[in-house]
């Protein structure tokens, strides 16, 4: 029994100095296995930390526009246009209806034209505005209304949603680029560092304004819908009778001046030939009297002559 006691110590101290050994290699794995992650992942933070330092700004705005476009809001954003070539009866008076209309809906007026001045013609002429988009379709109906006849109406819309959440996303993307490049040149101590940033920061900006700019458009241009118009007058021209045509003794009398007139002008003009050319007028008549009496006194010397005698 005594010797049986001591086998069951000696096995019994076997296993626990087992037990130890085993729980002490143990430890030792998991203390090498947490040094070596923790010296792994203060490496990766350094590669990052170096990544950052040498290429923190291209980083910052490149990698932003690599995000994901949000989900379509559930209003989608269309430019509607509208053409429409109609006739009225009075063209000022519905170009002046239409625009107390477009006022009381909010709209505005692009354009005027007119292209016919006279009076007694049909006028023509065109009118381009812009209304509310809620009020677009009572705004063609007004039209519809206040016309004699709708020759064509050209209704488009063009989705633009996609482009419009597109810009929203680059503009949230810009907006934190640029904040982090403004912590950045607070941060930078060196010239060439600040004058990098400061580059970066000046083109981030830029397209920042284009972006705004592409977006305030499209609010306007899905805010409003652009309606043009082609306007005629529905007009007949009916000629009236002119006395002007049958005033014959009007006629008369002015025949009767411009005839005596021109004997009028005839007498002025003989008279100042004459008067003007006198001297000339005067030798020629004296050439011209004496010839005739040398001519005269020629043939009566030859009709005098005497007779010649027979008998001899």
């Amino acid at each position: 029994m005594k010797k049986m006691g001591t086998i069951i110590v000696i096995l019994f101290l076997a296993l626990f100095s087992a037990a130890c050994s085993s729980s002490e290699s143990g430890s030792d794995k998991s203390a090498e296995s947490s040094g070596g992650e923790s010296a792994k992942e203060m490496a990766d933070s350094d590669m990052t930390m170096n990544s950052e330092g040498g290429q923190a700004d291209k980083a910052e705005i490149s990698s932003p526009e690599n995000k994901a476009v949000p989900s379509a809001p559930e209003n989608r954003k269309v430019i509607y246009t509208a053409d429409l070539s109609i006739r009225v009866k009075n063209f000022n008076e519905a170009v002046s209806s239409f625009q107390s209309t477009i006022a009381s809906l909010g709209g505005y007026v692009i354009e005027s034209n007119t292209y016919t001045n006279d009076d007694d013609m049909p006028k023509e002429g065109s009118l381009t505005v812009k209304v509310p988009q809620d009020k677009f379709q009572s705004f063609l109906k007004t039209v519809e209304k206040g016309s004699v006849k709708v020759n064509q109406q050209t209704v488009t819309g063009q989705d633009v949603t996609e482009e419009y959440v597109d810009l929203e996303s680059r503009l949230k993307a810009k907006n934190a680029v640029e904040e982090r490049l403004l912590s950045f040149m607070k941060d930078a101590q060196k010239t060439e560092d600040l004058l990098k940033i400061s580059s970066d920061l000046s083109a981030v900006q830029e397209e920042m304004e284009q972006i705004t700019g592409r977006i305030n458009y499209l609010k306007n241009q899905t805010s409003f819908a652009t309606i043009t118009m082609q306007i005629s007058e529905d007009k007949v021209t009916v000629p009236g009778l002119e006395n002007k045509d049958l005033n014959t003794w009007d006629k008369t009398k002015k025949q009767f001046m411009e005839s005596l007139n021109s004997l009028l002008a005839a007498g002025s003009a003989l008279i100042v030939f004459t008067a003007g050319n006198l001297p000339v007028l005067l030798v020629l008549f004296l050439i011209c009297f004496a010839l005739w009496l040398g001519i005269k006194k020629y043939m009566n010397k030859g009709n005098s002559a005497p007779p010649t005698d027979m008998g001899e």
